[in-house]
């Protein structure tokens, strides 16, 4: 697989709008239970500028997956730790696109002086946990009926890596 990743541009909102939905849809990588639209994510792509970087991974000219660098907390007191995201197309999940863009989004991170990474995933997520395990990611707990979704309550693990 000749895959690139890159910085995200304006140009690529309506397609990383997509994989976004797509992971709402199938109800393994988020909380949220409603697809979004381009007004939600252009305010998004605003508030991921400079050190909350997002990046894509591109295929043959096409984007086919995405992971971003979140804010944690307004605290000071947690500049230094990042959230993360990332959404790969249906067509591509387990086919190591995860593991290309988390490697780079750890680069990057770096380099913004983030100190470390954290993230919150669905204990049912293998294909996920399997990623971030494999990357030094360790499981700090469950959060017990952390949210709803689909009228029932939703277990949320948190796994954080020292960078």
């Amino acid at each position: 697989m000749n895959l690139s990743i890159r910085k995200v541009s304006e140009e690529d909102l309506e397609i990383i709008l997509s994989i976004y939905n797509q992971g709402i849809a199938d109800r393994i990588a988020t909380l949220e239970s409603e697809e979004k639209d381009y007004t939600y994510i252009r305010k998004w792509f605003d508030e991921h500028q400079g050190r909350y970087a997002v990046l894509v991974a591109v295929l043959e000219g096409g984007i086919i997956g995405w992971a971003s660098l979140n804010r944690y907390s307004n605290r000071s007191a947690y500049d230094g730790v990042a959230d993360l995201s990332i959404y790969i197309d249906r067509s591509y999940r387990g086919k190591g696109v995860g593991k290309a863009l988390l490697e780079k989004l750890e680069e990057v991170a770096r380099s913004e002086q983030f100190y470390k990474i954290l993230l919150f995933t669905f204990p049912f997520n293998g294909l996920g946990q399997g990623l971030y395990k494999k990357s030094g990611y360790r499981e700090v707990g469950i959060f017990q009926n952390q949210g709803i979704l689909d009228g029932k309550f939703v277990d949320v693990m948190a796994m954080e890596k020292i960078l």
